[in-house]
């Protein structure tokens, strides 16, 4: 083969190498459809580029372009775009590399690529792009978005205000442009910051009147970031100024105004408390002021100034504070006093008293006499000692005297006696029963670490002594007055959480009926409990309890007779006393730190009152049938002072009274 031959084989070899590398598939193209059907120009397009491209069916049309220029890969891909873009239609990129070929108004609610900085997306594919905004309300910004953007095709602007970001659907070339105009807008300005030390005024008073001027009214649109700031320092008494620096400027002159001397000497400022005693607050106050005083740097002459214009004093009538202080050491007693100043809860308690007793008696004695020997008498008889006469009188006569009365009064239970010549004898029997089921429950609520006393019950006289006068005519007696009956005395301190602790003092007291005719004077009864305790609001703790259970049991009997097997029961008297008590007390405080709970808990006992008494009224007066009504407390909250009548009478009056306000405004719009 001649040398001519050889060249042209390689020329041939080295153009199909070239077609089939990468370097020939990026070769350049040229564009020129005339006429074209969308869906020919779009299978060429995929075949130049090598793409499998899918086309909605909506996607119909015929298109005339034509490109002058030869163009790369790239640019080929973005002719692609743009042709599509003017005539409706978007492309999607899948994730398998697959292109969709949509209409542009369904193209953003398909799978489109969210992009950020580093790879931003060019030219007209579709992209979503989350841009955060640090310094502007993107609910503002938005608005003016939507205007820069294509919503009628793919385009669209949303804005998430909990992260102030906005999501920015469309074009890669518009969104692009939209974020560069965020980034220009998203700008703090010249936020410089500025602080003005106060010598007179006060700086929380400095900021609430510049607050009041530069307060936009509603009228005007001006940008929070040229609005200045100001916030009071009340630590060094300052304020602190921050935004446009004519802002700034135009703040600072009016706080150098305001911060004049005054003409008397220091501020006056009169405090009107809500729930502390103006009284009680005096001495804390002072001790706070003289500590202020002393952390105060200067000259002694300073300092003896500042003190002669510092004053504090308590108008009781109207629970109001008078103070008279330089200002910082004013809102140093401000700070104090609204802490100070607060409502304090309160602690009900209920201590529950339960005592259950029983007891069971049993007597039974033989007594003998003779009219001329004299009779036996047993210590436990039933019956007191009487003269043998008088006791033959009372057995076997029908004599109805005085002696006779007194004999059968004096005896308890049953009684069986006889006579015969000078011999008489008197068995007695009795047996007792007694049972007692006593529930207390008082109540009381006080305010926190505020000691409450409750008592309940009676003042019975007690003979202290006697004295006789010189002649002894006269016996002189001294009597002091014991309180009996239930008594609950308790000091509560509400901790963190809802613990109380209690110190308590618990008595139950009554008089001791069997002791009413002693010389010696009465006997009580007496239980009482005193101790400390730690309980949770609403729980039930027990306090204190007593199990007793005695049983005594008291023969008498005549000496040697009553030894005398079955005879000598004859010649004794036999008294049996079994007593068994149970008594347990019980405590339950509740904590009540707002209004609504503690009207909760009066409403509930007020309405069981109630119902106690309407249950009666129900019932109606046994021996007054013609009595119709019954005393009921009213329903709680109501007016107590006012009947039910006239209370409808009122409601109806208020209720014209409104329709005929709401009438007469209705009558006003309407003009």
């Amino acid at each position: 083969m001649s040398n001519k031959g050889i060249s042209t084989l390689l020329a041939c070899i080295l153009a199909a190498t070239l077609l089939g590398s990468p370097l020939a598939r990026s070769a350049e193209f040229s564009a020129s459809f005339k006429g074209t059907d969308i869906q020919e120009f779009i299978n060429t397009v995929g075949k130049n580029l090598n793409k499998t491209i899918i086309v909605d069916p909506s996607v119909r049309g015929k298109i005339n372009v034509r490109s002058y220029d030869l163009l790369n890969d790239e640019q080929y891909y973005q002719f692609f775009l743009s042709v599509l873009d003017v005539y409706g239609f978007s492309v999607v990129t899948m994730d398998n590399g697959v292109l969709k070929v949509l209409r542009s108004n369904t193209a953003k609610t398909s799978g489109i690529p969210v992009v950020d900085d580093a790879a931003p997306g060019s030219g007209d594919e579709m992209v979503t792009r989350v841009v955060p905004v640090r310094n502007v309300s993107v609910r503002e910004l938005a608005p003016l978005l939507r205007q820069l953007n294509d919503n009628a095709g793919g385009g669209n602007v949303v804005h998430y205000e909990p992260s102030n970001v906005l999501l920015i659907t469309g074009r890669a070339m518009v969104v692009n442009r939209l974020v560069d105009i965020v980034r220009r807008v998203d700008k703090v300005g010249d936020q410089d910051v500025d602080i003005v030390r106060l010598k007179y005024a006060s700086a929380a008073e400095i900021v609430r009147l510049i607050s009041a001027l530069t307060k936009d009214d509603g009228k005007t649109s001006m940008s929070s970031l040229l609005a200045p700031k100001v916030v009071a320092d009340d630590r060094t008494n300052s304020v602190v100024v921050s935004g446009d620096p004519k802002a700034r400027q135009r703040v600072m002159q009016m706080i150098r105004q305001l911060d004049k001397d005054q003409q008397n000497d220091g501020n006056t400022k009169v405090y009107y408390l809500k729930y502390a005693k103006a009284k009680n607050l005096v001495e804390v106050l002072t001790g706070v002021s003289k500590s202020i005083q002393d952390k105060k740097q200067g000259s002694g002459q300073q300092a003896a100034a500042a003190s002669k214009k510092l004053s504090i004093e308590a108008d009781e009538q109207t629970n109001a504070l008078v103070i008279t202080a330089q200002p910082d050491e004013m809102q140093e007693l401000e700070k104090v006093i609204s802490r100070l100043d607060i409502r304090r809860a309160q602690v009900l308690v209920e201590a529950i008293i339960v005592e259950v007793a029983n007891g069971n008696e049993a007597q039974l004695g033989v007594q003998w006499g003779n009219t001329n020997a004299g009779m036996v008498q047993f210590a436990d008889s039933t019956t007191s000692p009487l003269p043998v006469s008088t006791f033959v009188d009372a057995m076997g006569s029908s004599d109805t005297s005085d002696d006779s009365k007194s004999a059968l009064a004096s005896v308890s239970g049953a009684a069986l006696g006889f006579y015969h010549g000078d011999w008489f004898a008197l068995l007695t029997a009795l047996q007792t029963d007694s049972k007692s089921d006593v529930l207390a429950t008082p109540s009381l609520s006080t305010m926190d670490n505020q000691e409450a006393e409750f008592n309940v019950g009676q003042e019975v006289p007690v003979l202290t002594g006697s004295q006789t006068s010189t002649d002894s005519s006269t016996v002189y007696s001294t009597v002091e007055r014991k309180t009996v009956g239930t008594k609950l005395k308790f000091k509560p301190q509400i901790n963190e959480g809802d613990s109380v602790l209690l110190e308590i003092e618990q008595e139950v007291s009554s008089v001791d009926s069997t002791s009413a005719n002693s010389s010696l004077g009465s006997t009580f009864n007496l239980r009482t409990i005193k101790n400390t305790v730690l309980v949770k609001s609403g729980e039930t703790v027990v306090l204190g309890g007593l199990l007793d259970e005695k049983t005594n049991e008291v023969v008498s009997k005549v000496p040697l007779l009553g030894d005398i097997p079955v005879l000598g029961e004859l010649f004794k008297s036999t008294s049996t006393d079994k007593t068994k008590r149970n008594l347990m007390v019980f405590i339950r405080p509740v904590i009540l730190r707002d209004p609504v709970t503690y009207s909760g808990i009066s409403n509930a006992k007020y309405s069981m009152f109630r119902a106690e008494q309407l249950d009666r009224a129900s019932k109606g007066l046994r021996l007054m049938p013609d009595e119709l009504t019954t005393p009921v407390i009213p329903v709680y909250g109501s007016d107590s002072t006012v009947s039910p009548e006239l209370q409808k009478e009122i409601e109806q009056y208020r209720a014209k009274q409104a329709e005929a306000a709401a009438a007469g405004r209705a009558a006003i719009q309407s003009q």
